[in-house]
């Protein structure tokens, strides 16, 4: 459950449901099972029942881009991962071909050199 994206209104149903019920489900199911634990720890007291209609709110407050900021790494940040990982695939083909055309004697080791560290600092 910690990979899956969180859903904003299920996190506000659950935080509701902890007032009423046991607090601190809300919060193992964004993936923050400590909190959770102290919830539970603390559930005979009215703090968590508290706080967790405070979050319910907050959660329906927000809107999806923030929450996914939040609980779900931003679903910009996974297709930064996933757009990085296709630079460095191209890169890694492009370093191989021209690495073939160096054994092929059609460029030399200096030019070589300087190419590839061109394209590794692209990466970086």
């Amino acid at each position: 459950m910690l990979n899956q994206q969180k859903n904003r209104s299920i996190a506000a149903i659950l935080a509701l449901s902890g007032t009423l019920t046991i607090s601190g489900l809300h919060k193992f199911y964004l993936g923050q099972p400590l909190w959770g634990l102290l919830y539970v720890l603390l559930s005979w007291t009215p703090i968590p029942k508290v706080a967790s209609a405070i979050e319910a709110v907050w959660y329906l407050a927000q809107d999806e881009e923030t929450f996914d900021q939040n609980f779900n790494l931003g679903k910009k940040a996974s297709r930064n991962l996933q757009q990085g990982a296709l630079q460095v695939g191209a890169i890694a083909d492009a370093l191989r071909e021209l690495d073939a055309l160096r054994q092929d004697g059609l460029i030399s080791e200096y030019e070589f050199e300087q190419k590839r560290r061109q394209m590794l600092d692209q990466i970086s």
